[in-house]
């Protein structure tokens, strides 16, 4: 038996100005399509969203139980208890794995597999250190030694504890903007046959700050969260199979990094193709572009999001009084709560009243945080972004995508550069591209036609 099937029901969403996405799971898988050239980077028609699949979810779709509601919306699971390290676990270890049905906004959709996964990962430093995370699979009478892989990093900024993918789906983190933001993408996934591996990006329980912006930290979850899947015998995945990385946003930047890294860090994994939506290139130019904005919340939360890795950034010796009140809230909490503070001034939140970008002490973090500077990824790289600076969304800078896909091709990385329309006169005129473009739903198809080349 490959595990407990969840009764998940990827809820629809329209996608709107909100949040609101277009999703939810299904049953009756459709066979991968054939590669005919390059696949086309195109907004999927409902029809696709709302596939074979996904609509025999709803069918067996069943709603929790009370006391289920109330166990996922605490988080208390004694799964993330860590056991003690002996020192010799190479990075990817699965320490251990929980099968469990998957429950979102009060329903468990039907025919997915899913287990919670423990495994070693490793500092910036070279530590030794713990991650979780979820492999999800549809159920759909394929052999799931047959099966590509999707190494799925979520648009999940939370600095805070149990705010993550392994507590997103399993009846936590309610109305986390990021799992919203998954539905669309994974009904796609999982319409198409694909297995997902989603990285907590370390212990989703630990209640230290996480470090989520540190990008290569990221990365090494998200490839050793891929080596402890293969191991949970259970799912039966193939160690030999094609995988691919979808990063959106925040997950953007370790997706990167990990395409990045996979020749050096992770080499036995046979990674063929990388997506990238909408994520931080350069963070000197996104505390620039963004700060004093709509998005200035989540500027102040990479700094939160960043220090556990970098620690010599010492931010409370930096911060007024203000900004260390802030800071100390933040970092317990889940992203939602960064939406409230749009418009936040970053000067007033330090004693020196100065950018953060321009804060001497963090031009060495920002530097091992910019993209395309290191090895050259040997995946297929599809980039897409907000190709201009024209909406209320666009808190990234368009040009630092254009000038990743330069230096990526510069190293020689085979790049697809497919801008999406952001502008508000599409946002008026036809929301549903808007928004499923917005969570990276048109880069699906291509996604997976890489992935089923030979």
């Amino acid at each position: 038996m490959r595990g407990r099937s969840g009764r998940l029901v990827l809820p629809r969403v329209v996608a709107a100005v909100s949040a609101s996405a277009l999703v939810v799971l299904g049953c009756a898988a459709t066979a991968i399509a054939q590669p005919v050239g390059d696949a086309p980077v195109d907004t999927p028609a409902p029809d696709e969203v709302f596939n074979g699949y996904v609509l025999g979810t709803f069918e067996d779709a069943t709603i929790a139980t009370p006391q289920e509601i109330i166990d996922g919306a605490t988080g208390h699971d004694p799964f993330y208890d860590e056991p003690p390290l002996h020192g010799d676990e190479a990075p990817g270890t699965l320490l251990k794995a929980k099968p469990f049905d998957v429950l979102f906004t009060v329903v468990k959709p039907g025919n997915v597999s899913a287990w919670k996964i423990m495994y070693v990962t490793e500092n910036l430093d070279g530590s030794p250190d713990i991650g979780t995370g979820v492999v999800m699979i549809p159920d759909d009478g394929r052999d799931n030694a047959t099966r590509p892989i999707v190494a799925y990093q979520e648009a999940n900024d939370s600095v805070g504890a149990r705010c993550h993918p392994s507590s997103q789906w399993s009846g936590g983190a309610v109305g986390d903007a990021s799992a919203w933001s998954a539905l669309g993408p994974l009904a796609l996934m999982w319409g198409q046959g694909l297995a997902t591996v989603i990285s907590d990006v370390g212990n989703d329980a630990d209640p230290a700050p996480h470090g989520v912006f540190a990008g290569k930290y990221a990365a090494k979850t998200l490839l050793d969260g891929v080596r402890a899947a293969f191991a949970v015998d259970d799912a039966g995945l193939s160690r030999d199979a094609p995988v691919g990385v979808f990063g959106i946003a925040g997950g953007g930047v370790g997706g990167a990094f990990a395409a990045e890294l996979q020749p050096t860090y992770a080499p036995e994994i046979d990674l063929r193709a990388t997506v990238l939506e909408g994520m931080v290139v350069d963070q000197r130019n996104f505390i620039r572009f963004a700060g004093g904005g709509i998005g200035s919340g989540f500027v102040f939360a990479t700094l939160l999001g960043l220090e556990p890795q970098y620690p010599e950034m010492r931010l409370d010796e930096k911060f007024n009084p203000a900004g260390k009140a802030l800071a100390d809230v933040w970092r317990t909490q889940c992203q939602n709560s960064y939406f409230f503070t749009p418009f936040l001034p970053l000067e007033a939140m330090f004693t020196s009243g100065e950018n953060p970008a321009d804060i001497a002490d963090f031009q060495h973090v920002y530097d091992d945080n910019r993209l395309g500077v290191g090895d050259a990824p040997r995946s297929r790289i599809l980039i897409t972004s907000c190709g201009a600076d024209d909406s209320f969304m666009s808190v990234v800078p368009a040009q630092d995508s254009r000038d990743l896909a330069d230096r990526y091709r510069a190293m020689g990385t085979d790049v697809v550069y497919r801008p999406s329309d952001c502008s508000m006169s599409v946002f008026f005129t036809n929301l549903y591209r808007w928004g499923t473009d917005l969570f990276g739903m048109q880069t699906v198809d291509w996604l997976a036609t890489e992935l089923s080349r030979p």
